[in-house]
């Protein structure tokens, strides 16, 4: 989301320490991704940690596709992370956004 940035331009320093707030304490980290990837990688608790409940089940399900998802799931949790971090920020923004629309 590229846009984040251009968003977060207009955005007063009361609104950016907001936003920055409100994301550090819901971001998921990478960290917590893979440790839940080494210990539970065959049911997906790395999946349902990300919000991908779908993805998760479908782990589940089949023991992270016979372990080869699981495997292949190694070099993709720390992009994935970085993306629903993305998405988090931009919810945030639009929802300040639409806060200070309402105050004025």
């Amino acid at each position: 989301m590229n846009n984040n940035l251009l968003l977060k331009k207009d955005l007063t320093a009361e609104e950016l320490a907001m936003v920055q707030s409100e994301v550090n304490r819901k971001a998921k980290s990478k960290g917590i991704a893979y440790a839940l990837w080494w210990f539970t990688g065959l049911i997906g608790g790395h999946r349902y940690y990300a919000g991908d409940i779908g993805i998760g089940i479908g782990m589940t399900l089949t023991g992270g596709g016979f372990g080869i998802w699981t495997l292949i799931d190694a070099f993709f949790i720390g992009k994935r992370i970085e993306e629903k971090n993305e998405e988090l920020e931009y919810q945030v923004i639009q929802q300040v956004l639409s806060f200070h629309k309402s105050a004025v």
